[in-house]
């Protein structure tokens, strides 16, 4: 039987070829919106669980249990468990941004007065993994490694910026150096709250710093 050229089988084929490498393409880009996605609830989860339980007390095999994935599934996402610890911090860091820019959105600007009593709330005390991530984990970040750290120092000098910012005056100077016993006297007065075993005494820290921070002798 002799070939007989049909034109239809080739506008088939090429038709069939470009649906391939476009489904594969649509599945390639699909799976990588869910890596970056799950990558994301990685980072969240260690995040909060870091904060609440301590950089060396929640490990990785826990870390990917609650994530609902397997051990092995973490170095498809970090080269290193310090890789971890540093994209969590930065997930947990900028708390106080958050807050100005949320409170600058509703019309009402974060005042210095409001900033201290949300950090001496009850709640920002029982709740260590949705909270500060220096009074949580200070002393252990002091040990990490030369990128964590470094990305606690940038943190660190935009807190005390916006802490300088709030504050009334025009001496830069004071009002850094308010800033800076600001910043350290509450999460000095969180750490030791949390740490004490006697709640009245826990509150009277807080209370105390607070006042003292808002009414400077």
């Amino acid at each position: 039987m002799d070939y007989c050229y049909n034109p239809h089988y080739r506008i088939r084929f090429v038709i069939l070829i470009w649906s391939q490498i476009i489904f594969g393409e649509v599945q390639m880009g699909y799976s990588q919106a869910q890596k970056e996605k799950t990558h994301k609830r990685i980072v969240a989860i260690a995040s909060k669980r870091f904060r609440e339980k301590g950089l060396a007390g929640f490990g990785i095999a826990e870390l990917m249990k609650e994530a609902g994935l397997t051990v092995g599934g973490f170095y498809k996402h970090f080269d290193s468990r310090d890789e971890l610890v540093a994209e969590a911090l930065s997930d947990a860091f900028g708390v106080w941004q958050r807050q100005k820019a949320a409170t600058a959105s509703s019309g009402r600007p974060l005042s210095f007065e409001k900033l201290i009593d949300d950090y001496v709330s009850d709640v920002h005390r029982r709740n260590p993994g949705a909270g500060c991530a220096f009074s949580a984990l200070a002393p252990e970040i002091a040990r990490s490694d030369k990128r964590t750290r470094a990305l606690t120092t940038d943190q660190v000098k935009a807190d005390l910026e916006l802490l300088a910012g709030l504050l009334p005056g025009k001496d830069k100077r004071q009002a850094r150096s308010r800033a800076i016993l600001t910043f350290s006297a509450l999460v000095g007065a969180m750490s030791l709250a949390r740490a004490v075993s006697d709640e009245d005494l826990s509150r009277e820290i807080l209370n105390t710093v607070a006042d003292l921070l808002k009414h400077p002798a």
